[in-house]
């Protein structure tokens, strides 16, 4: 009876704000069976360091976040930074 383990990146989005929902699905398998799965989920953004993600996720990262698209995402941190300090 042998198990394994496995996690793989199963689902990546992009989402309006030109982040990147990542769903890594941990697998475990008895005798090359699969008896249980478990998924997780993170976003990277655009202002993110993405250097430790799947290399999936940076081939898309590289291809979709130009200087415009990050520059654009910081503008828009910025002001719902702003809102939330006047709202406090």
């Amino acid at each position: 009876m042998a198990l394994t383990e496995k996690t793989i990146v199963d689902k990546i989005e992009v989402l309006e704000s030109n982040s990147i929902q990542v769903r890594t699905a941990n697998v475990i398998e008895k005798d090359g069976v699969e008896i249980s799965r478990t998924f997780h989920r993170h976003v990277v953004n655009p202002s993110n360091d993405i250097s430790g993600e799947d290399a999936k996720v940076q081939a898309i990262a590289s291809a979709i976040w130009t200087e415009e698209i990050i520059q654009a995402y910081l503008e828009s941190q910025n002001q719902n930074q702003i809102q939330d300090e006047s709202n406090a």
